[in-house]
């Protein structure tokens, strides 16, 4: 080898978002002149500079370059030791590659973000809000989640109320505001409310939202209620303070009346007969097939028609119980997309492409069932026309299937109802991956995530952006 190297130093320490700098030194040990090229190799390379690119050396010369590190303040600058490398190329000789090594330690940060879905919520006895927790930072986010409000007026049921996040992934605890005191009669009341994420040593995290409190009857239902009250008994009393006379006489004409008005014997219509009907003169029953049906004569002149039953339809549950009968001991999950303006697809399973890629078109609701995972539970978020955040809407309630091979459904098939842009769903065991094909946006990365059981880990398919919407995916379920 003609090239001797020293990296100064090997080993270097820089924060996300800041820069350092590392110095290679090389020297041309070969009797010709060289010209050697510079390219950083390795897991930090897209944040890796050279200069300069080359370096040209007489020999026995020794040069330097510059190795600048700028990692940026995102999830994907992982914290700790990341190792490095840069390949040197000389031009005379290109198959005598030089490749220095060394290690580049990124500090940790904690960031995150934290956001209620929706942010108003309304009810009489309940409220059911989610609070979205991302980790921005690069190390894992361990937090607690509690509520609070002025008065004491709201009672607080968080699952789950501690979280482990990975960077760069997001979790969902869903949270259940009951009143403490019921309004029974009157107008609506606004209880303004505070969850809180606290993580060690850090300052709090407060996201405000607001409880609306419905009355559990109007105002004008309770007047209507009390003057109804009032008529019945102001009635009550007259009918029993007051009798009216009756005579006997009124009897006898009543009696009168009835007997001059009953109809003669001789006046009373007779029945017409039933008319007979032969097989070969008898209308074909209307059978759904264009009038082809099989009329049959029997003893006494009737007609018999046959009906063709509607054939079952294929879900989700027919298709995941048909792969379960062949593989008892296996994971399976299988699905189906109710594409805008085209209806439900036929299911597939285990990986296969649901939906549509190039025909422009949103996906409005979603069926799945699973086996061998113990059920699952999805929510769907969909597009929100009365948007200011330029997000979409989560549905207010989840549908979960606490067992295999039921049908799950979530969307909506309605012509006025909104289209989907993601769903987020989970298993009772193991953990399902995903992935996701948005409107003008490729294929993206496989995600998977944990079983319900594992912190409530929720897998979430689309975007949130309301300009976009969920074209395709594809689900699997591993142990």
């Amino acid at each position: 080898m003609s090239l001797w190297t020293s990296l100064e130093p090997a080993s270097a320490t820089v924060d996300p978002g800041a820069s350092t700098r590392v110095r290679l030194r090389l020297r041309n040990t070969g009797d010709v002149v060289d010209e050697y090229r510079f390219e950083p190799v390795g897991p930090i390379a897209p944040w890796t500079t050279v200069e300069p690119q080359t370096l040209r050396l007489y020999p026995g010369t020794t040069g330097t370059v510059e190795l600048t590190f700028a990692p940026p303040r995102t999830p994907d600058a992982t914290a700790g030791p990341n190792p490095y490398a840069v390949r040197i190329t000389p031009t005379e000789h290109p198959e005598a590659v030089t490749v220095p090594e060394g290690n580049l330690t990124i500090t940790p940060f904690t960031e995150l973000r934290a956001e209620l879905v929706p942010p108003t919520v309304k009810g009489r006895f309940r409220g059911r809000p989610q609070l979205a927790i991302d980790n921005l930072g690069n190390t894992k986010l361990t937090a607690s989640v509690s509520g609070s409000d002025n008065g004491d007026q709201l009672a607080y049921d968080l699952h789950p109320s501690n979280v482990q996040i990975e960077p760069g992934r997001a979790a969902f605890v869903t949270a259940t505001l009951k009143p403490r005191k019921i309004i029974w009669f009157g107008p609506k009341q606004q209880r303004p409310y505070t969850l809180t994420v606290q993580r060690s040593g850090l300052k709090p995290e407060p996201v405000d939202g607001t409880y609306i409190q419905r009355g559990f009857l109007p105002r004008w239902l309770a007047t209507l209620f009390g003057t109804l009250m009032a008529l019945a008994i102001t009635f009550a009393l007259i009918w029993i303070s007051y009798k009216p006379p009756v005579k006997s006489q009124a009897r006898e004409i009543q009696e009168a009346a009835v007997s001059s008005l009953a109809p003669s014997p001789s006046a009373t219509p007779t029945p017409p007969p039933a008319p007979s009907v032969t097989p070969s003169s008898a209308p074909a029953p209307d059978t759904g097939n264009g009038g082809n049906g099989n009329g049959g004569g029997g003893g006494g002149g009737g007609a018999t028609a046959t009906v063709t039953a509607k054939p079952k339809q294929d879900t989700a549950a027919t298709a995941v119980n048909r792969l379960a009968a062949d593989d008892p001991g296996g994971r399976h999950i299988c699905y189906r997309s109710y594409i805008q303006g085209s209806g439900w697809q036929k299911p597939v399973c285990d990986g296969t492409m649901s939906g549509t890629v190039g025909k422009n078109v949103p996906i409005k609701a979603i069926n799945l069932a699973v086996y061998g995972v113990q059920g699952s539970a999805a929510n769907w978020f969909h597009y929100d026309p009365d948007s200011t955040s330029g997000q979409g809407a989560w549905n207010p309630d989840w549908t979960a299937i606490i067992a295999d091979g039921k049908d799950n459904y979530i969307g909506s098939t309605k012509a006025s109802d909104p289209y989907l842009e993601g769903f987020a769903f989970n298993v009772g065991s193991g953990q399902g991956c995903n992935y996701a094909k948005v409107r003008n946006h490729d294929w993206g990365d496989q995600w998977c995530q944990g079983s319900r059981n594992d912190n409530n880990a929720l897998d979430f398919v689309g975007t949130l952006d309301n300009t976009l919407w969920l074209e395709a995916f594809k689900l699997t379920v591993t142990p």
